[in-house]
C-alpha cells in the first residue's frame, strides 16, 4: 500500500496528467491528435523532500501526494541463449500435400433403392 505524504486537496481533471517534479507538483495537458503540446503549469508547492532510490511518488485520487516503496530485485536473465533446432518439417509437409493430391476421391456407394411392389 501507499502512504500520503503531503496533503495538498487538488481537484483532478481528466484533461491534465499529474507528476512530481523537485518536490511540487506539476500538471500537464493531455496531448490530443491534431493538437500541440501544451505546456506545464505548477499546481501546488508542498516542497516535500524525495528520496527516488526507496520510493515512487504520485498524486493520488484524493489529490494528495502519496509514496509507495519500489519494488526490489526480479527475475534474473540467463547468460546463455538457447539455440533453436534446425526445422525440416517443411519438406515433409509438401510431400504429404503431394500425396494427397495423388489420391483419387473416395466414391460413395450408391443408394439401394426400395424394390417396387408388384401389382397382381
Amino acid at each position: 500500500m501507499s502512504e500520503k505524504i503531503a496533503k495538498t486537496g487538488i481537484k483532478r481533471d481528466n484533461d491534465l496528467m499529474y507528476y512530481i517534479k523537485g518536490g511540487d507538483v506539476w500538471a500537464v495537458p493531455r496531448k490530443k491528435p491534431g493538437q500541440p503540446k501544451g505546456k506545464a503549469t505548477k499546481v501546488a508547492a508542498p516542497g516535500i523532500e524525495l528520496d527516488y532510490s526507496k520510493y515512487l511518488y504520485f498524486v493520488d485520487g484524493d489529490g494528495d501526494v502519496a509514496r509507495k516503496a519500489r519494488q526490489v530485485g526480479g527475475s534474473k536473465r540467463k547468460k546463455t541463449a538457447k539455440k533453436a533446432a534446425p526445422k525440416k518439417a517443411a519438406p515433409k509437409k509438401a510431400a504429404q500435400k503431394k500425396a494427397a493430391a495423388k489420391k483419387p476421391a473416395a466414391k460413395k456407394p450408391a443408394a439401394k433403392k426400395p424394390a417396387a411392389k408388384k401389382k397382381k
